[in-house]
């Protein structure tokens, strides 16, 4: 029998969530490619995040609030790297495609992840937080004390001979 209170539904790993971001963000440049509208990868980002954040297990909180940035810009710079194989100089193309794709999506990009933090935040983050800590301190070994030096005994670094010489075939 299922405990009283818990829901069953879809529970997402972190790289589900992070692969729901991504695969939605990139649906949002195919839309906005084919529809012209340009609001529609920053609202597709921005949605997605809001799932991947109430979607994903409680205890991969941590891992999902620090990767909507690099989502993000790696969909833009794939995207980018697409469009510069068109043109005569694919590094300018490049750079010039992210900085501008990267400007317009700023906001997107800050709304998306303090919407991340913020659900994050209220399922439990902190109590995430709080046991990374305490596994961090516990793992750190105490600093053993220097132990005085001790010189090694006459005749150590001489070369020792193992086993017996070969004779001549």
């Amino acid at each position: 029998m299922a405990e009283k209170g818990r829901r069953s539904g879809v529970r997402l790993t972190a790289r589900g969530a992070i692969a729901l971001i991504l695969v939605a963000t990139l649906a949002g440049y195919v839309l906005t490619a084919v529809l012209g509208l340009s609001y529609l990868v920053g609202a597709a980002f921005v949605v997605s995040c809001l799932l991947g954040a109430l979607l994903v297990n409680k205890r991969e909180l941590l891992s999902l609030v620090v990767t909507p940035p690099l989502v993000f810009f790696c969909a833009t710079l794939f995207v980018e790297l697409g469009r510069a194989f068109g043109s005569v100089s694919i590094v300018q193309s490049l750079a010039l495609g992210l900085y501008g794709s990267l400007t317009r999506g700023a906001p997107w990009l800050f709304a998306g992840s303090a919407i991340v933090l913020a659900v994050a935040w209220r399922r439990g983050l902190r109590d995430n937080v709080r046991e990374l800590r305490e596994e961090l301190k516990a793992g750190a070994e105490m600093p053993r004390p220097r132990q005085p030096f001790v010189p090694e005994p006459e005749g150590y670094f001489e070369p020792k001979v193992y086993g017996t010489p070969r004779g001549d075939d």
